[in-house]
């Protein structure tokens, strides 16, 4: 495999690209089914998979393809432990009601660790990219400059992320026992970002996201120097994509025990 710096710029180009196939989609009418779980489909989805499905297969041939679009397809990681983890178009509610909040989420897993990621908002034309040992960026058009979590002030409120499409009393419930904050309504992977980029202290996530919804973001969040974890302080894991629900997670600009257990 190529080095994991040069490796990040190819797969921010085909990401940037799947972005354009979304947004002929999003510029126009389009039709919504449904999948199994009931769960929301259009052609910028399928448009999306197919071509990073095409151009992951061409630039790394020996490592297998995990996407939300064909999950049937996927036999297990390669005797490395290697996988890419992809979303093709994350926050279809999102995408549907023409909010601008959805990403293309792109992850590479080794040995149950996201090692690379990116995730790119086509609307505003802004990418989140990471990975291992490289650093944490953002870039929006042409311009790039590395990122990093800021530490939440004493006395200060907390800055919670909250998702836009699935609060709810779980939410609130966290916020109370959190004291006081106040909160950012987001969409998709987009909330993990603005935790690595400084913008929000916080993003409890407690209701249920499945792999592909969280490892690019995570590598993000990570390589800015946050945490993902679970209600035991345990960073989520990829080693095992046969169970592909999440539990409910933190993610945090520092490990703190206390905040994780406030999922509980």
């Amino acid at each position: 495999m190529m080095p994991l710096d040069i490796l990040l710029e190819h797969v921010f180009v085909l990401a940037l690209d799947a972005g354009k196939k979304i947004m002929t989609v999003y510029e126009r009418e389009f039709r919504i089914t449904e999948k199994a779980d009931q769960s929301p489909l259009t052609e910028a989805d399928q448009r999306a998979h197919h071509l990073i499905q095409a151009r992951l297969s061409m630039l790394t041939p020996k490592i297998p393809i995990l996407s939300e679009e064909s999950t049937e397809a996927f036999t297990g990681p390669n005797a490395e432990g290697q996988y890419w983890l992809i979303d093709p178009l994350d926050g279809t509610k999102e995408f549907i009601k023409r909010n601008g909040e959805f990403t293309v989420n792109i992850a590479l897993v080794s040995q149950g660790r996201p090692i690379l990621g990116v995730v790119h908002a086509p609307v505003p034309n802004s990418t989140y990219l990471a990975a291992a040992g490289v650093g944490a960026f953002e870039q929006t058009g042409q311009q790039r400059h590395s990122i990093s979590v800021a530490h939440h002030a004493a006395n200060s409120p907390w800055r919670v992320v909250g998702s836009r499409s699935h609060g709810g009393d779980s939410l609130t419930a966290f916020l109370s026992r959190l004291g006081k904050c106040e909160l950012i309504p987001m969409g998709s992977s987009l909330k993990f970002c603005l935790v690595a980029a400084g913008l929000a202290d916080l993003y409890p996530r407690l209701g249920p996201t499945s792999l592909w919804d969280t490892a690019a973001a995570q590598c993000v969040v990570e390589q800015a120097g946050g945490v993902v974890i679970d209600a035991n302080g345990i960073a989520l894991s990829y080693a095992n994509p046969d169970q592909i629900l999440n539990p409910h997670f933190l993610v945090a600009a520092v490990h703190d025990s206390t905040l994780s257990k406030l999922l509980g």
